[in-house]
């Protein structure tokens, strides 16, 4: 059941071309729109999270993941702190 508001304002000829696009798939307005509105923002959250790479690039990549990490001082630094939770004399 929805139970969530979501309110807007549109000009009326925004509001007539929604209508009319409703109208020809059979759905009602908040229907169409909420099917477009989660249509474009799993695309935009999607856009984020996976990108597209050609073969080459794809190997380049794949291949710095799997070559081993070079020296990080920070990360050194980072490692060499005594965790609050581990009370074991150093």
């Amino acid at each position: 059941m929805r139970d969530a508001a979501i309110n807007l304002r549109a000009l009326p000829e925004q509001r007539d071309l929604i209508d009319h696009a409703a109208s020809l798939l059979g759905k009602n307005r908040s229907d169409f729109m909420l099917e477009a509105a989660c249509e474009r923002a799993k695309a935009v959250v999607l856009d984020q999270v996976f990108f597209g790479l050609d073969a080459e690039k794809f190997r380049r990549f794949t291949a710095m993941l799997d070559a081993p990490p070079g020296p990080n001082a920070g990360l050194a630094r980072l490692m060499a702190v005594k965790p609050p939770w581990d009370t074991k004399p150093a």
